[in-house]
């Protein structure tokens, strides 16, 4: 599988260097952006990957793109610093950065890095999609399939969600049975699993 890296530094010899580097591994694309603003421009058409960011930039600062990448999770950034600057990088990594590596970097720590950042970026990946499918099943409920699962959740039998809801204990079986066949599930806590990864917690 190709991994995707950009390299975002306004110093040429850095984005050089990185990409010389980077180069012995045949399962990297390198992609380099020479400052902040340019790599923002494309960031919502690019593909996921690992952002090696350099902190010190003319226009969008390292912060900048940061504060923006946040807001997509199909990236995980490195930020490139110079030596001294923990501060910075403390800066950096709450404004979301998976780490920090001092320049002159050492190319076994970058390349552990690189690989910590990836298996990051895939379990995100993964997690995300399990959400989304987790969404669209309970898409597919009506109102008040979704009423009765909450009240599940919640640990109510079928005699009060009744109750509560004003309809038979029947009604509630009925709504029970087709909001199982909807979410392709056969037991209460595979359903429960489907309610939770979607975000329908109880009160919600």
């Amino acid at each position: 599988m190709t991994r995707t890296v950009y390299i975002v530094d306004d110093d040429d010899a850095v984005r050089a260097s990185l990409h010389t580097l980077l180069s012995i591994r045949n399962d990297l694309l390198i992609r380099s952006y020479r400052s902040g603003d340019a790599f923002l421009q494309e960031v919502n058409d690019l593909d996921p990957g690992i952002v090696l960011l350099d902190f010190h930039m003319p226009g969008a600062t390292g912060l900048d793109v940061l504060t923006t990448m946040n807001k997509d999770p199909k990236f995980v950034a490195i930020v490139l610093t110079g030596q001294g600057n923990v501060g910075l990088a403390v800066q950096a990594m709450k404004a979301g950065a998976l780490d920090f590596v001092e320049k002159p970097y050492e190319a076994d720590v970058l390349m552990q890095l690189l690989d910590t950042a990836f298996a990051r970026l895939e379990q995100g990946s993964e997690a995300a999609a399990r959400v989304n499918a987790a969404e669209a099943k309970i898409a597919k409920l009506s109102p008040r399939e979704t009423d009765v699962l909450k009240g599940l959740i919640e640990g109510r039998s079928n005699k009060i969600i009744a109750y509560e809801l004003d309809i038979s204990p029947r009604t509630v079986e009925i709504y029970r049975a087709n909001l199982m066949e909807k979410l392709e599930v056969r037991s209460l806590s595979e359903a429960l699993r489907i309610a939770f990864a979607a975000g329908l917690f109880p009160n919600s």
